[in-house]
């Protein structure tokens, strides 16, 4: 399948890896405006903007691979081009280790090298999950999340929509089941009780530091 690449930054060519990966050509870059347009970025050539894209009446029978890491931008996109007849379609590395009893969108959630989602498991629909992620069994992963780098979720856990997990993070099965919407857990925390929506969280054990609803929006 030939993809197009929406935003060109340090991510893209990770997600670029993975799509070529999965089997699938990438087939140019879109740039947010029109600075880059007719550059060469990792080989490939930037052929528009954001806006040259969606001034077209229909994006049918085009598929799309969205590489910027904020989780409300992901959304936006992905209802813009899926409403214009698009797609978002999942990609999942071959090296990843899914459970056949786990339940996944087949819109736009990316699974990375060597991560691990176990039984019984949903994941929702945009939810990045990077390299060496480990997701336990009976959990369920809400709307554009990202799992950073090494990060393990352990089992019998609710993840709200919008949480981001930063790397090498561990949730404590049987003590953590909830972990409310747009919270934020900080790179190798030890999460041992809930987390209220809206939190950032760090340490070890992880305490709650700030409460992002007073953050003022962009």
């Amino acid at each position: 399948m030939d993809l197009y690449v929406l935003g060109i930054g340090h991510n893209t060519p990770v997600f670029i890896d993975l799509a070529e990966s999965c089997g699938h050509r990438i087939a140019g870059l879109y740039h947010f405006n029109d600075t880059r347009t007719g550059e060469i970025d990792h080989g490939f050539e930037i052929i528009g903007s954001f806006n040259d894209l969606f001034s077209r009446s229909s994006l049918a029978g085009m598929a799309f691979l969205l590489t910027m890491g904020d989780n409300s931008i992901r959304e936006n996109l992905t209802r813009t081009i899926v409403g214009k007849g698009g797609s978002v379609p999942t990609l999942i590395h071959p090296t990843a280790v899914i459970s056949r009893f786990t339940e996944i969108s087949d819109t736009g959630v990316y699974i990375s090298a060597f991560t691990h989602v176990q039984a019984d498991t949903r994941i929702g629909e945009g939810t990045i999950l990077l390299s060496g992620v480990n997701v336990s069994h009976t959990n369920s992963i809400g709307r554009y999340c990202f799992v950073a780098g090494g990060a393990t979720i352990g089992a019998y856990t609710t993840v709200e929509d919008f949480v981001f997990v930063g790397q090498g993070a561990l949730t404590i099965s049987g003590k953590v089941s909830n972990i409310g919407q747009h919270s934020l857990i900080g790179a190798r925390a030890l999460v041992t009780h809930n987390v209220e929506p809206y939190s950032i969280v760090a340490g070890i054990p992880a305490r709650r530091l700030k409460d992002r609803s007073k953050e003022p929006s962009n």
